[in-house]
């Protein structure tokens, strides 16, 4: 495989996992919330969507770092046209904070003491790394790749 492809490669999977990651926040805060207004017992089941969100947060991360260091090895512009020059380091800064608050989300929610506190404990921490990720996202970018640059 050709440097070119995998890089195309790389791309393509960052860009679609992009997607996961916001189904499976929208579903953990969702969830988090439902149970915690429904007053139900923390089960494994509203565990899922939490860990399932920060899953995918966390590959989000090593696909980001490897095309991070395969575009500098390659000498190939990092957010080539961003609206700022800045937002490369913003796009890495804000997908790595986006990752600890997923990851304190399902590690307060796992040990928090009763169940109204698991979910919000999982409902706050999912929130703040949802609203992250929709700050980090190359928004004029395409919102669809697929192969293609």
């Amino acid at each position: 495989m050709g440097m070119e492809s995998l890089y195309l490669v790389l791309l393509t999977l960052h860009n679609l996992n992009r997607w996961v990651i916001l189904l499976t926040g929208i579903w953990a805060v969702a969830a988090s919330l439902m149970g915690r207004s429904a007053g139900r017992a923390y089960t494994a089941a509203d565990r899922r969507p939490v860990v399932a969100f920060m899953g995918s947060l966390h590959l989000q991360v090593v696909l980001g770092l490897l095309l991070f260091a395969f575009m500098g090895m390659q000498n190939i512009p990092v957010f080539a046209g961003a609206p700022r020059s800045s937002f490369q380091w913003e796009h890495l800064g804000l997908g790595l904070l986006a990752a600890v608050f997923a990851t304190l989300a399902s590690s307060r929610a796992r040990k928090a003491t009763g169940d109204q506190a698991k979910f919000g404990a999982a409902a706050l921490w999912s929130g703040l790394a949802l609203l992250t990720v929709l700050l980090a996202i190359p928004w004029w970018r395409p919102l669809l790749r697929f192969f293609g640059a």
